[in-house]
């Protein structure tokens, strides 16, 4: 079957059926991670037990998280119920639930909590948009409620007979506050492009079980936040995110965000930024590096100069947008210097660049590139010997994000063929690897999932190596003049760095009114000749 081709995150194209109105086919493993509460996980086993969707096509894996004394799984419960423990000092949510991902076999692969009733149609109006693509995330919608707890018969009896709405008093409970409203400014994540991620809440979200084991288990390192990385790293292997209204659930209890919120955010904005680079109103810094990067920028030094490579490294690293890496590809490994004569070494040139900015953190040497840049969510490669202005890419990557295009090309120069510089979005190349036909293009899926757009490389600032002025470091402001206070050059240097600051934000408005009047959405062919230099 052919795979749709969901542009961005608008899953518009898709239309599942009425619930109880077809025939399911695909297998789904229900993941429960529990610490405690036996009364609770006692509560949403029934409910998993009254299950509209198929008995034999459903298996659920409860993961006791180091209870003392231990969990035990309830009379009342699925048919295909088994209870993991985890291991003494492999503790943690994201370690217990990658237990259950190691044994599921399913399809797909529902994260649920343990304090979580579902309405008897909740895996179902999951599981029918799993049977459209292969690469969805669905999320649920969740309410919390506070009040006294029915029995587990109760609850099996009301979920069974598709009455769960009657368990609890919708009036008094809170919905999921944050996902409404996103809902509400994204058209139901249907405009959200590259925020969607947000929406993987480990506590009612599917996943595609293949896609999920291609992008990896949750990150054990984080102790919080996991299911928002893992949601990020989804988004750069292709997923494409789904609001569903109908898979409803009832939480036991105030989630940690809503008893804790403060202290649960001032936590997480120091450990999961690190990993999510599209957290960019937490990545504020003008010039510090993280673990994953913005944008990876890869230059082929084989066969190159040492002097055009290193003007192109250089103005990349000299560049406005310090939150990113670069990939050096060459035959590193094969290097010998001459102990005796150095000058006369093979492949000298690459010895040279080897030898430039091995002590570099921002720069890395590889034999041969990855598919992919995940999860790093930009990818730039660009031809050695050609350098990019100060702002250039800064600029580019702006426009990438805001238009939300899969590749912008750059036309550098145009002899016999044409010489380009390539800014690829990893998440819009991943979704296009997934649906393109065999033999197909790889860019035109991209044009069909994300858009692609040509522009002039002078026009943007790009130089060939010659032309490009050398970077030079920043000289320091003078000292104030002996015997006087130097609160006036503090003063001068603050007002400085934020006019530089208010130049590039009024830099990028302009741009993007600039796009905005024009919104193309087809590759522009042919691009801007640049004109002959005298």
């Amino acid at each position: 079957m052919k795979a749709p081709r969901i542009r961005h995150n608008d899953y518009s194209v898709l239309t599942p059926p009425e619930l109880g109105a077809w025939r399911p086919r695909l297998t789904v493993s229900v993941i429960i991670a529990a610490y405690g509460h036996q009364d609770k996980l006692d509560l949403t086993l029934a409910a998993l037990a009254g299950q509209s969707y198929p008995s034999h096509l459903l298996e659920v894996i409860v993961i006791d998280d180091g209870t003392a004394p231990p969990l035990r799984l309830p009379e009342i419960a699925p048919e295909r119920t088994r209870l993991l423990r985890t291991e003494e000092g492999s503790r943690g949510r994201a370690n217990a639930r990658n237990v259950g991902l190691e044994v599921a076999d399913g399809d797909v692969v529902h994260w649920l909590d343990a304090d979580m009733v579902t309405h008897h149609d909740e895996v179902e109006a999951h599981m029918r948009w799993h049977h459209l693509a292969g690469y969805l995330v669905v999320m649920g919608y969740v309410r919390y409620v506070e009040e006294d707890w029915p029995a587990p018969a109760e609850v099996y009896a009301a979920v069974s007979a598709g009455a769960g709405e009657k368990l609890f008093d919708l009036e008094a409970s809170e919905p999921h506050q944050w996902i409404v409203d996103l809902a509400e400014r994204t058209d139901g994540l249907r405009a959200a492009k590259d925020t969607a991620y947000r929406v993987h809440v480990t506590n009612a979200a599917s996943v595609n079980a293949r896609l999920l084991r291609e992008t990896g288990p949750l990150q054990t390192e984080l102790v919080l936040g996991e299911d928002t990385e893992l949601g990020y790293r989804l988004a750069q292997h292709g997923a494409a995110f789904v609001l569903e209204p109908q898979a409803r659930s009832w939480h036991l209890g105030r989630s940690m965000m809503m008893r804790d919120g403060d202290r649960v955010s001032r936590y997480n904005r120091v450990f999961v930024p690190d990993r999510v680079a599209h957290m960019r109103w937490q990545r504020t810094h003008p010039k510090r590096q993280y673990l994953v990067p913005y944008v990876e920028v890869v230059v082929d030094a084989t066969g190159a100069s040492y002097e055009d490579t290193r003007a192109t490294v250089d103005g990349v690293l000299a560049g406005s947008l310090h939150d990113l890496q670069v990939t050096l590809v060459g035959p590193w490994s094969t290097l010998a210097e001459d102990r005796r004569s150095p000058q006369y070494s093979p492949n000298l040139d690459l010895l040279l660049v080897h030898g430039l900015y091995r002590h570099d953190g921002r720069v890395r040497y590889v034999e041969r590139l990855p598919e992919s840049a995940a999860p790093t969510p930009y990818r730039l490669t660009c031809p050695p010997g050609w350098v990019p202005g100060p702002d250039s890419l800064r600029r580019m990557v702006a426009l990438a994000a805001d238009q939300g295009y899969g590749l912008i090309s750059v036309a550098l120069d145009e002899t016999d063929v044409v010489v380009t510089a390539r800014l690829e979005h990893t998440g819009a190349y991943a979704r296009a690897r997934l649906v393109a036909a065999p033999g197909e293009p790889l860019d035109d899926a991209v044009e069909d999932v994300a858009g692609t757009y040509w522009v002039d490389g002078a026009t943007w600032g790009w130089l060939p190596a010659a032309e490009a002025p050398e970077p030079k470091a920043q000289q320091p402001a003078r000292p104030a003049p002996s015997g006087k206070p130097g609160q006036e050059v503090v003063r001068l240097r603050e007002e400085n760095a934020r006019l530089e600051r208010r130049i590039a934000q009024l830099t990028d408005e302009l741009e993007r009114v600039r796009l905005s009047a024009s919104r193309p959405r087809r590759r522009r062919l042919p691009f801007p000749r640049r004109p002959e230099r005298r």
